[in-house]
């Protein structure tokens, strides 16, 4: 029985070496078994190779295959980081502390009266213009005031609440239920939304002639709360107005650093995008992609008035319009109309005709016959190969520096 078990240890620690036909173990096998034995050494080789062949000893091939956690690929639009202009925000101020009611507790003074102090004030919410904020996107749907901390014994007053201090950019318009509440158009102007809750009184303060032992203390007040809406009446200085896939989103992409998303189909831009187109002299100019306008635009059809609400706040207006279109200042004249439907004389404020897409074949005659029909100045481009781009970028820098003289007409540079 020994034996046995011994053999079957030195089965177990045989090395592969020996197992394929080593010195020794030819050695060892010609001595235990014989030539004519269909046993023998030859045989005994083939089988140890055979089933060897048959044992795979990489640790992937003998475990369970796990497939590759592979994320899909964002599309362009949803990496597509669009301007946001208007947010409806909750504000909730802080509320105070509630009063302490305590004694005064020494050795030898056993009457020592009450020193409850008061609860600490709410924190209050305000909003402040700063300059260097462009967007409201940082803005967060609820914000809520620190409460105040509550007062202790030996007459210690609560903390008050840190007022928290929301930054907007300049040109944000406050309204509530509608209605403008305030303007903040300059950097540093503060408003103040909602007031802290009032502190708790202690017992101290009930502490009277016909009172000498009061044991009342009060709650703190609950913090005021309101519920605003904030619009941004400047977004950019200039605002690429057009039909749908009259090419806006490309020719932003040609003459800023924006990126939006560009496809062949119409209503590819559903949110606005801005742009900074940057000059040497360190000047930059906001140039907006508004979203494609249609007939009707002015009775809420298509993306509705909410996006004729851009075109408004843009001091000059870049009409782009599509060459490949049979007839393209048809298009000029129904953008035209939108924007005086909308509001009276929105469309004659500084303005410049984009005539896109001029890598088509027909596109030459068809800007001949779009020159002779305005009055206004048309500039071909092409967003798609940069053809003409530097003139549009001048152009634009003569509308900008007639904004800033407060001029109707452009100056140039």
């Amino acid at each position: 029985m020994f034996a046995s078990l011994l053999r079957l240890k030195r089965a177990r620690l045989l090395c592969p070496e020996v197992l394929l036909g080593a010195p020794e173990a030819r050695s060892a096998g010609s001595s235990s078994l014989g030539p004519g034995c269909p046993c023998g050494p030859a045989a005994w080789r083939r089988s140890v190779t055979a089933a060897a062949r048959d044992v795979a000893t990489c640790a992937p091939l003998c475990a369970k295959v796990r497939a590759s956690a592979h994320k899909r690929d964002l599309s362009e639009k949803k990496l597509t980081r669009h301007f946001v202009d208007h947010r409806r925000v909750k504000l909730q101020a802080g509320s105070g502390g509630k009063g302490a009611s305590s004694f005064h507790s020494e050795p030898r003074k056993e009457w020592g009266g009450p020193d409850g102090g008061d609860g600490g004030d709410g924190g209050s919410i305000l909003f402040r213009a700063n300059k260097f904020v462009k967007s409201l996107a940082q803005l967060l749907p609820v914000y809520r005031g620190e409460n105040g901390q509550s007062g202790g014994n030996k007459n210690c007053y609560g903390k008050n609440g840190v007022p928290t201090c929301i930054s907007v950019p300049l040109g944000t318009v406050v309204k509530e239920h509608g209605e403008i509440v305030v303007d903040l158009a300059e950097h540093g102007q503060e408003y103040l939304a909602v007031f802290g809750g009032a502190g708790g009184k202690g017992n101290r303060f009930f502490l009277s002639n016909e009172n000498r032992a009061p044991m009342t203390a009060t709650p703190g007040a609950a913090g005021q709360e309101r519920v605003l809406q904030l619009e941004l009446r400047t977004m950019a200085h200039a605002g690429l107005v057009g039909f749908p896939n009259a090419g806006k989103s490309s020719l932003l992409r040609a003459i800023s650093n924006a990126r939006p998303a560009v496809a062949a189909y119409p209503f590819t831009t559903l949110n606005p995008h801005v742009g900074i187109v940057n000059y040497r002299d360190h000047e930059q100019i906001a140039v907006a992609d508004i979203p494609g306008l249609i007939r009707g635009a002015h009775l809420n059809r298509g993306l509705g008035i909410s996006f004729l609400r851009h075109i408004e706040r843009c001091p000059f207006l870049l009409y782009v319009l599509d060459l490949s279109a049979p007839e393209p200042w048809t298009q000029l004249e129904h953008l035209r109309y939108e924007l005086d439907q909308y509001e009276p004389g929105l469309s004659q404020r500084p303005r410049a005709i984009v005539a896109n897409k001029m890598d088509l074949p027909e596109a030459r005659e068809k800007v001949e016959t779009l020159k002779s029909l305005v009055s206004e100045r048309v500039i071909p481009v092409s967003a798609l190969t940069g053809q003409n781009v530097e003139e549009l970028i001048l152009h634009l820098r003569e509308l900008y520096d007639g904004y800033l003289c407060g001029e109707g007409k452009p100056s140039r540079w």
